[in-house]
């Protein structure tokens, strides 16, 4: 078997800085000294290992992976769906992609979330799939509302859903957000305009998708997922990797 080729290197001119100036806790958080680029590893070439048989079918279901029996959470039911693939476009089949999220009212079941909105007695806020042969995900939640956060005086944060996406190599793997089309708050947000590069924003907002929506049930939202792509490397003088 040929050795798995090495991830593509991180496009920093894609991704944001580090440190931004309006972006408060950036200061506390970035680095004081120039990034290294290291060379992959075999472990971090070779994808992370977990208990598949772990995920339940219902941790998908936000909306009653944490009710209680015959109730519901609180709040707009979507559906949130796409495919993760890859830089060379190839699907990622079978790859744990996790969601958090606030609730309706823009409040995390968190401790430390101190934020007045009530918390929803049926709504847990996580869940996980695995994506399947052809890369593809969905979830079912309520679409999380926005929340002030303590960076400017007024600052809010847009609706938005987190997610972790273990790839097939932890060089691959993706903690990320995602946003809803045609929200206000987006364009207002200083952690989205961390990103230097418009089409980057442009790729973490989820756009309405009709033709997925449930009639008179639940709203579709699609979002594809792009982690970081192999490079090709030679064997028994054939290019494998992509």
């Amino acid at each position: 078997m040929p050795t798995p080729g090495e991830f593509y290197q991180r496009d920093r001119e894609w991704q944001p800085p580090a440190y931004t100036k309006d972006y408060k806790t950036s200061v506390a958080r970035s680095p004081r000294l120039a990034l290294i680029s290291l060379q992959n590893s075999v472990s971090e070439i070779t994808g992370p290992v977990f208990g598949h048989g772990d995920v339940d079918p219902i941790d998908n279901d936000l909306i009653l992976n944490y009710a209680k029996p015959g109730e519901m959470p609180i709040g707009e039911r979507i559906i949130v769906h796409g495919r993760v693939l890859d830089e060379n476009a190839r699907p990622v089949p079978n790859t744990l992609v996790e969601a958090w999220q606030a609730n309706a009212g823009g409040r995390y079941r968190h401790k430390k979330d101190t934020y007045l909105a009530p918390i929803d007695p049926n709504f847990g806020g996580c869940g996980r799939t695995l994506t399947d042969e052809n890369g593809y995900y969905y979830f079912r939640t309520v679409k999380p509302g926005a929340y002030p956060w303590r960076n400017w005086v007024n600052n809010w944060r847009p609706a938005h859903i987190h997610l972790s996406i273990f790839g097939t190599g932890f060089a691959q793997r993706l903690i990320t957000q995602l946003y809803f089309e045609g929200d206000p708050l987006i364009a207002q947000c200083p952690i989205v305009n961390t990103i230097p590069d418009p089409q980057a924003i442009e790729q973490l907002i989820a756009r309405l998708d009709m033709n997925a929506t449930i009639p008179l049930d639940t709203i579709a939202y699609k979002f594809d997922i792009v982690l970081r792509g192999r490079r090709s490397t030679l064997f028994e003088n054939r290019l494998e990797g992509n």
